[in-house]
C-alpha cells in the first residue's frame, strides 16, 4: 500500500487509487468535470490537473495512479494556473446561456468557473454552434453547451447497457450523440441529465418550469415498483416539478428508471378529489357522510352473513398502514376474503425466505452465478438489471434465463445462456440434467431470480417448490450465504404478505373473489387502490374503489373514496429485498381526498368498530406489536426459509413477461402524458394522458 503526501498531509491508500481518490479520503477538493466515480475514466477536461514534485508538468489527477513517495500539491500557483488555463479553453464555446438554462443553480460550470476560473477570456473569436441531437421523449439536448466530458457516453455504454451514444468527428470538431437520429432505448435515460455536468443535456419534460432554489425537497421512496429505490421529491407550492435519485447504496445507488423519475406528471391528472357515489348508473358527487351512509346501508342490508359476502384487494401501491386498517376492519366485519396478490401469485406468507429478494439488490454484486425464471428484470426492476449488468462486466458471471422474456434474443444489457421456456427446462436443473445446473453447482454464491408472474400462473405453487428444489440441488442455499430469491413487481406485495393480507380460513383469493362477484357470492367488494382486476367480470357485485386516481377501479365503482397518492403521505413500504421504509409527505392531496389509513379509520367509527389508533403514531405502534419487523426500518434481514411452494403437475407453456408496457404499468403512468408519448414512441400503443372523467 502506497504512502503520499497531498498539500501537505501524508496518507496509505489501497494500490491503484488516483490522486483525486486519495485527495478526497483527506478531504481535499479537487475540482473534475469527466470524472465521475461510478463510470470510467476518461482523463479529457483536464479540469483536475495538480503539480506533482519531480514531474515535467502538471498531472490528472483522476488517472494518476498513486505512487510511493508521492508528493502533490492541488493548490499551487503551477496548479492554479493550469486549472485557469483549462476552464479558459472550455468556455471558449460555450455560449451564455445561464439566465435561460435549466442547469442553473445546479451547474458544475457555473460553480467551478467562479471557484477555479480566470474570470476573463483572452478569446475574442465567433463561438460555435452545434446542432441539437434527438435522444427521445424525455432529454432534451443543447448540444453547443457541452464540454465534450463524455459522461452521457460512459453512462449508457457502461451503465445503461446501450451503445447508442458516441463521439463523432475529431478534434474541435467532435460532437456527441446518437450514430442515428433515433430515441435512446434505455429505461434509464433520465440519468444522462444528471451526470451532465453542464445543460447539455437536461429534462424534456421539466423545461423552463422552474429554478432549484423554488423548490421545497422532500426525501421519500418511489412506489413504481418493488425495488423500492430512494428519491428526492421537488415541489413548488402545491405542485410537483421534479423527481430526483437520492443516493442510496445498498438499492438504487444514485441512479432512477424513468418510469419512477417521468411519471410524475400524472399525479396531476385524473385524480379524485372527491367522494362519488352512483345514483341511477352516473357517479355523482357527494360527501363523505352520504359516501359512507351509502356503504353502510349495503353491509347493514346483508345481514347476519355479511362476513362471507363482501372482500377486499389491496392495490400494488398500497401502503402498509392502509393495508393494516383495512385488513383489521374487514376481520371486524367477520371476512377473511382478503388478498394483497392482485396479480394472482401462488405465494404464501408463511415463510419470509419464500417471497423476499434474500440476497439483497446490492448482494448481486458478490454473486457469481445467476439463473433467471420468468422474469425480465429490464423492464420488470430496472435498477436490479442495472446491478445485473455491473456484477456482469466485472466478468466471470455466467448468466441462464429460462423464459420471461421474448426469446433468446430480447436485449437485457448483458450477454446470457438461453436455456428454455418454461418449466420443463426449470425441472432439468433441479435435476441436475442440464448443463446450466453445474454452472451453478460450481459457482461459490450462485444464486437465482425467480419472477413474480412465473407465481402468477395456475402452476405458480409448483414453479415455487421446483425452484426452491433447483435452489438447493445447487447448492445456494447456505449458512452464510442464500441465493434464493423472488423478484416482485408491486411495492405493496412483501408488505402485505408480512401483513398476513391473505386469505383467512375458509377465504377467497384474488381469484376467488373475483369469480365469486361474477357469480353473486360476493355482494359487496372492496378495493384498495386495486386496478389490474378484470372490472368486466365483476356482476353485480357493490364495489368500493379508494384510490388516488381515476383509473379502471374509479369506472367500475359504485363509491369512490378519493385517497392520497405516494407522495401525499407518510406511509410505510416494504420493497422486495424486505426492506422497510418510510416514505413522507412531500405535497397534500387535492380537495377532500385524504390519507388512505384516515379513510378507514372514519369508516369503521361510522360501522360502530372504531379501530384502535387515532393518529398515525399510535397506528405505528401498533403495527409494530402486529408485526416487529415492520420497526426495523432500511435495514435487510435474514429471510425465514422453510417449505413454501407445493408439489403439483406443471403447465406447458413457457414463461411469459407480465409487462407488456413498462410505460403503462399502474394508474399514475396510465394518466401521465410524459408515459403516454414514451409508451407510442416505444410500443406504438399508449393511452391519451388527459383526464377521462369518472362518470362510468
Amino acid at each position: 500500500m502506497p504512502t503520499l503526501t497531498i498539500d501537505g498531509q501524508e496518507i496509505t491508500v489501497e494500490a491503484n487509487t488516483t490522486v483525486l481518490q486519495a485527495a478526497e479520503e483527506l478531504g481535499i477538493e479537487i475540482p473534475r468535470f469527466c470524472y465521475h466515480d461510478r463510470l470510467s475514466i476518461a482523463g479529457n477536461c483536464r479540469m483536475c490537473l495538480v503539480e506533482m514534485e519531480r514531474a515535467p508538468k502538471p498531472v490528472a489527477s483522476c488517472a494518476m495512479p498513486v505512487g510511493e513517495g508521492m508528493v502533490i500539491h492541488t493548490n499551487s500557483p503551477v496548479a492554479e494556473k493550469a486549472r485557469k488555463g483549462a476552464m479558459e479553453f472550455l468556455l471558449i464555446n460555450h455560449p451564455l446561456d445561464c439566465p435561460i438554462c435549466d442547469q442553473g443553480g445546479e451547474c458544475d460550470l457555473q460553480d467551478q468557473a467562479v471557484a477555479y476560473g480566470k474570470g476573463d477570456s483572452r478569446f475574442t473569436e465567433h463561438k460555435l454552434s452545434v446542432k441539437d441531437k434527438y435522444l427521445g421523449p424525455l432529454i432534451a439536448t443543447s448540444m453547443t453547451r457541452c464540454i465534450t466530458c463524455t459522461r452521457c457516453v460512459r453512462f449508457a455504454t457502461e451503465i445503461a447497457g446501450v451503445e447508442e451514444i458516441g463521439a463523432t468527428f475529431r478534434g474541435e470538431e467532435t460532437e456527441i450523440g446518437t450514430y442515428v437520429e433515433e430515441a435512446l432505448t434505455s429505461e434509464l435515460s433520465g440519468n444522462l441529465a444528471d451526470v451532465c455536468p453542464v445543460g447539455a443535456l437536461t429534462h424534456r419534460a421539466y423545461a423552463y418550469s422552474s429554478r432549484p432554489w423554488e423548490l421545497i425537497k422532500t426525501e421519500s421512496v418511489d412506489v413504481h415498483d418493488a425495488v423500492g429505490s430512494n428519491i428526492r421529491i421537488d415541489c413548488r407550492g402545491a405542485e410537483i416539478m421534479r423527481i430526483l435519485p437520492r443516493l442510496h447504496e445498498g438499492i438504487n445507488e444514485e441512479w432512477l428508471s424513468d418510469r419512477s423519475r417521468y411519471a410524475s406528471d400524472g399525479l396531476a391528472l385524473q385524480r379524485l378529489d372527491q367522494p362519488y357515489v352512483r345514483v341511477d348508473g352516473k357517479l355523482t358527487p357527494a360527501s363523505w357522510e352520504t359516501a359512507f351512509a351509502a356503504i353502510k346501508t349495503k353491509l347493514d342490508g346483508l345481514g347476519d352473513d355479511a362476513g362471507g359476502r363482501i372482500a377486499a384487494i389491496a392495490g400494488d401501491m398500497a401502503d402498509v398502514e392502509a393495508m393494516l386498517a383495512l385488513k383489521e376492519l374487514f376481520t371486524a366485519l367477520g371476512s377473511t376474503n382478503l388478498d394483497c396478490r392482485q396479480d394472482g401469485a401462488k405465494i404464501e406468507g408463511r415463510h419470509r425466505g419464500g417471497y423476499i429478494f434474500n440476497s439483497s439488490i446490492a448482494g448481486i454484486e458478490d454473486a457469481d452465478a445467476l439463473l433467471l425464471v420468468g422474469c425480465n428484470p429490464r423492464t420488470e426492476a430496472t435498477l436490479v438489471n442495472a446491478r445485473i449488468r455491473k456484477r456482469w462486466s466485472a466478468g466471470g458471471f455466467p448468466v441462464g434465463v429460462i423464459g420471461g422474456v421474448d426469446g433468446p434474443g430480447t436485449d437485457l444489457t448483458y450477454k446470457y445462456d438461453y436455456l428454455g421456456a418454461g418449466p420443463a427446462t426449470l425441472a432439468e436443473v433441479a435435476d441436475g440434467s442440464n448443463a446450466f445446473a453445474k454452472v451453478l453447482a460450481d459457482a461459490e454464491r450462485p444464486m437465482i431470480i425467480v419472477g413474480s408472474g412465473a407465481l402468477a400462473r395456475d402452476d405458480g405453487a409448483a414453479v415455487l417448490d421446483l425452484a426452491r428444489k433447483a435452489a438447493e440441488s445447487t447448492g445456494m442455499i447456505a449458512a452464510e450465504w442464500n441465493g434464493f430469491n423472488v423478484l416482485q413487481r408491486a411495492a405493496s406485495r412483501v408488505g402485505g404478505l408480512d401483513l398476513g393480507f391473505l386469505p383467512g380460513e375458509g377465504g377467497r383469493d384474488v381469484a376467488g373473489i373475483v369469480a365469486g362477484a361474477g357469480k353473486g357470492e360476493i355482494d359487496l367488494l372492496w378495493l384498495l387502490g386495486a386496478d389490474e382486476i378484470d372490472m368486466a367480470t365483476l356482476g353485480k357485485a357493490f364495489v368500493v374503489y379508494q384510490g388516488h386516481h381515476g383509473d379502471a377501479g374509479a369506472h367500475r365503482a359504485d363509491v369512490i373514496l378519493p385517497g392520497a397518492a405516494y407522495t401525499e403521505k407518510d406511509a410505510t413500504w416494504v420493497n422486495t429485498e424486505g426492506r422497510v421504509q418510510h416514505g413522507r409527505r412531500a405535497a397534500y392531496p387535492p380537495g377532500d381526498a385524504r390519507e388512505d389509513w384516515t379513510i378507514l379509520r372514519a369508516f369503521s367509527a361510522v360501522m360502530g368498530q372504531p379501530l384502535a389508533y387515532d393518529n398515525l403514531a399510535q397506528l405505528r405502534d401498533h403495527m409494530v406489536e402486529v408485526v416487529p419487523g415492520l420497526g426495523v426500518i432500511d435495514e435487510v434481514g435474514p429471510g425465514e426459509m422453510g417449505s413454501f411452494g407445493m408439489p403439483g403437475d406443471l403447465g406447458a407453456d413457457g414463461f411469459e413477461s407480465p409487462i407488456n408496457d413498462y410505460y403503462m404499468a399502474n394508474a399514475i403512468c396510465r394518466a401521465s402524458a410524459v408515459m403516454a408519448e414514451c409508451s407510442r414512441l416505444y410500443t406504438g400503443a399508449g393511452g391519451t394522458g388527459e383526464a377521462t372523467g369518472t362518470d362510468g
